[in-house]
C-alpha cells in the first residue's frame, strides 16, 4: 500500500500533528552532520529536547533552586512547590489515583529494580514463579531473573509467535509450573514496537494472586497511559525518552503495596526518625526517595509532560502508526532487507530490520555518513535476538519530530549500504 506524504503538513487528514513545525522547537536540528541535515531515527533510545523544556530547567536554576523538603525559607518553599507540581503532572499523565503513589527515580530501570528488591526479596521464594516475556528489555528482565535466583523462585518467559506477538495460549501451561507471583512486561517493545495486551496480562496475573509490573518507558512518550485502565500494580517510566532530561523518571505503584514494602535506599529525607538502635521510615512517596531529589530534572520532566500534552498523545500515536506503515512499505520494496515484528497497526513507531550479508554496525556507520542516526545492536534484548535467530538488528524509531523525508533518506542510504558491501 503506497501513500503520498507532504512533510509540511500532517500525514493524514485526521492527524493534527505538524512534525515540520514542531521541529523548530528542537535546537538539535539546526546542526548538520557530515554536511547533511540530521535525520534522528533513534528516539527509542532517547528523545531530543525542545526549547520549552530546556528553558523551564534554566528558569528553575536561575530563580528557584534550593534543596527541597528541608528549608523553611521562601526559596526552598518555592523549589519544593515546583518539585511537587511536577509530581502532580506525572500523576495526571498516568491517571494515577494519588500523587503520593508517584516516586521520583533516576529512570525506569531504577524503578523496576526498586520493585524487584523491595517487593521481590520479601515476597518470593521456592515454588513461586516470576513470569516475563521474550520481548523484554533487559531492565525488566535481568532484575527479575536476579531476584528469582536469589530467592529460589522460578523464572519463565511468555514466548512469541512468528509475528513478534505474545503467545497468550501458553499462559495456562506456564501457570502449571509454579505459583505465579510476578508478571512483568513492557507496554511496548523497544526492539520490535509490539504493543502488548497488558490489561489482559494484568487480569491473568491477578487471577493467580500475582502482581503486574509494566515497563512504560517505551509507551509513555507515544500514547496515553492510564494505569487504572491497564490494571497494573506498578508502572515505570523515564523522562529522557519523552522530551525530558536524563537522570529522572517515575515509578507509580499502588499505595497499599508500597506501604508494605521495605525501602530500597536509605539515608537522608526518607526517614521519620533515627535512633541509635533503630530507624523508622517516612510516609509515601518520601519513603522511597532517599537523598537530594532531582529538583531541576523533575521540573524539566513536568515541562516535557506539558509539551506533549499540548500536542496530544492521540495525535502522536496516530502519526507514528502512519510513519511505521510508510517505513514498512518502503522496506518491503527492498528484497535484500528483512523486517521483524508485527504489522504496522499492531506496533508503535519502531522498525527493526537487517540488510542481507551486512552487519548492523556497518549499516549504521554508512548511514551516519548520510546524516542518518539509527541504532544497531541487540537493543538490550538478547533473549529476543536469539528468538529471531540473529545477533543484532538495525532499528529506526520515530517520534513527533520525524518527517517522512527522513524515512526516504533512510531507504536511499540502504541502497548505498548495499552498493558499498556488494
Amino acid at each position: 500500500m503506497s501513500r503520498e506524504y507532504d512533510a509540511d503538513v500532517a500525514v493524514t487528514a485526521k492527524t493534527t500533528l505538524d512534525a515540520q513545525r514542531l521541529r523548530a522547537d528542537f535546537p538539535i536540528f539546526e546542526q548538520t552532520f557530515h554536511g547533511k541535515p540530521l535525520a534522528f531515527l533513534d528516539s527509542a533510545a532517547s528523545s531530543q529536547k525542545p526549547r520549552q523544556m530546556l528553558e523551564a530547567m534554566t528558569h528553575f536554576y536561575e530563580t528557584s533552586y534550593a534543596n527541597v523538603h528541608r528549608g523553611v525559607y521562601q526559596l526552598a518553599e518555592r523549589a519544593t512547590e515546583a518539585l511537587e507540581l511536577s509530581r502532580e503532572k506525572v500523576r495526571a499523565l498516568l491517571n494515577a489515583p494519588s500523587a503520593r503513589e508517584v516516586i521520583f527515580v533516576r529512570n525506569a530501570t531504577e524503578g523496576i529494580n526498586l520493585v524487584a528488591y523491595a517487593w521481590g526479596l520479601s515476597n518470593l521464594g521456592p515454588g513461586d514463579l516470576v513470569v516475563v516475556t521474550e520481548l523484554e528489555h533487559h531492565s525488566n528482565f535481568v532484575p527479575w531473573q536476579y531476584i528469582a535466583h536469589r530467592t529460589g523462585a522460578g523464572f519463565r518467559m511468555i514466548p512469541l509467535d512468528d509475528h513478534g506477538q505474545l503467545r497468550l495460549d501458553e499462559l495456562d501451561s506456564i501457570a502449571r509450573e509454579g505459583n505465579v507471583k510476578v508478571v512483568a512486561t513492557g507496554v511496548v517493545s523497544n526492539s520490535l514496537g509490539t504493543m502488548n495486551p497488558v490489561d489482559r496480562l494484568a487480569a491473568w496475573a491477578h487471577e493467580h494472586g500475582a502482581i503486574m509490573v509494566a515497563d512504560g518507558a517505551q509507551s509513555a512518550p507515544h500514547m496515553k497511559m492510564d494505569v487504572q485502565a491497564l490494571g497494573c500494580d506498578f508502572v515505570a517510566i523515564s523522562a529522557h525518552k519523552m522530551c525530558g532530561p536524563s537522570g529522572v523518571g517515575a515509578l507509580w505503584g499502588k499505595a497499599e503495596l508500597l506501604e508494605r514494602m521495605e525501602p530500597f535506599l536509605t539515608g537522608g529525607h526518607m526517614i521519620r526518625s533515627v535512633g541509635v538502635d533503630d530507624s523508622t521510615w517516612g510516609e509515601l512517596p518520601h519513603k522511597f526517595e532517599a537523598g537530594t531529589a532531582p529538583m531541576a530534572e523533575a521540573v524539566g520532566f513536568g515541562a516535557a509532560i506539558d509539551y506533549l500534552t499540548e500536542i496530544g498523545f492521540d495525535a502522536i500515536e496516530r502519526y507514528e502508526h502512519e510513519l511505521a506503515a510508510y517505513a514498512l512499505d518502503k522496506l518491503a520494496e527492498l528484497p535484500w532487507v528483512t523486517s521483524y515484528g508485527p504489522p504496522a497497526d499492531r506496533r508503535a513507531g519502531i522498525v527493526s530490520f537487517n540488510v542481507d550479508g551486512v552487519h548492523p554496525h556497518d549499516v549504521a556507520q554508512v548511514l551516519d555518513f548520510e546524516g542518518i542516526a539509527i541504532r544497531a545492536g541487540h537493543h538490550c534484548c538478547q533473549p529476543l535476538m536469539r528468538k529471531l535467530g540473529v545477533a543484532a538488528t538495525n532499528r529506526a524509531s520515530f517520534y513527533l519530530y520525524t518527517i517522512p523525508d527522513e524515512i526516504d533518506r533512510l531507504v536511499d542510504g540502504l541502497h548505498k549500504v548495499r552498493k558499498a558491501f556488494g
